[in-house]
């Protein structure tokens, strides 16, 4: 990748953390808000979704350049990277931390009761009814799978490395490293379509939370959403501690 290509790259990555603050601010004070207005909550995950899906489509086009680069990416830590599913999260992550939360509200409120105070149900993530809970489960399964079918494919894309046409190729190379035309046309068609895989991973990322929000009210889309943020936000941190730990440099 150019440098400047990489410049615009690592630009991109910031400019998507420092958003995430913002919007993590702004949905954290919505949330302590009484009463809340549902017309404002659903404005303000709209917007959510709006900044993802501008994310998500400036990453589409800088990958055309060099997609390998998101793939490991040097503007995340290295323990962000290791948690990596073809160039972002796994969008079944997104349901595992409703679930997460919603029990987490759960025994927040026990606790409550038991020291004496009201055992509500709440309109947080704990007080999912039957139906949501019914519905989020089919769409674990749902995104489970298009995860399964996407990781099969590029994990097909990765071993037609190794076979033709690029070992035929190598046989006739003479000096390690050489590169000829037909070798760059091979690598080249590679990255194409782990760009096309990364664009449809990103899709998957997107339809995922756009369906999160169909199933849960204004008030739990936007404590969902306030959490992933700060869990996004809490991961880089932790892996910038990490990587100072072991002497790496990040951004």
């Amino acid at each position: 990748m150019a440098n400047g290509d990489q410049h615009r790259s690592k630009c991109c990555f910031l400019e998507w953390m420092k958003l995430q603050e913002r919007d993590l601010s702004e949905l954290l004070q919505a949330l302590t808000l009484t009463p809340q207005n549902d017309a404002e909550l659903t404005k303000l995950a709209q917007k959510g979704v709006e900044h993802f899906e501008s994310y998500i489509s400036q990453r589409s086009t800088l990958s055309k350049n060099d997609v390998a680069a998101f793939f490991s990416p040097a503007w995340c830590t290295a323990w962000e990277n290791s948690l990596l599913w073809i160039a972002g999260c796994r969008p079944s992550a997104y349901i595992r931390l409703i679930y997460a939360l919603s029990g987490a509200d759960v025994e927040l409120r026990l606790a409550d009761f038991l020291r004496g105070g009201a055992a509500s149900g709440g309109d947080n993530l704990g007080g999912l009814s039957t139906g949501q809970v019914r519905a989020v489960d089919e769409l674990q399964r749902r995104t489970i799978r298009e995860e399964d079918r996407l990781t099969t494919r590029v994990a097909g894309l990765q071993e037609d490395v190794a076979d033709e046409p690029i070992t035929a190729i190598v046989k006739g190379v003479e000096q390690i490293g050489e590169l000829s035309g037909e070798i760059e046309r091979a690598l080249d068609e590679h990255e194409k379509a782990m760009a096309v895989a990364l664009e449809d991973a990103d899709k998957l990322r997107l339809n995922t939370v756009k369906e999160i929000f169909g199933i849960l009210t204004p008030v739990q889309g936007v404590d969902f959403l306030a959490m992933s943020k700060k869990l996004h936000l809490c991961v880089h941190e932790w892996g910038k501690k990490r990587d100072q730990r072991h002497g790496r440099e990040n951004c």
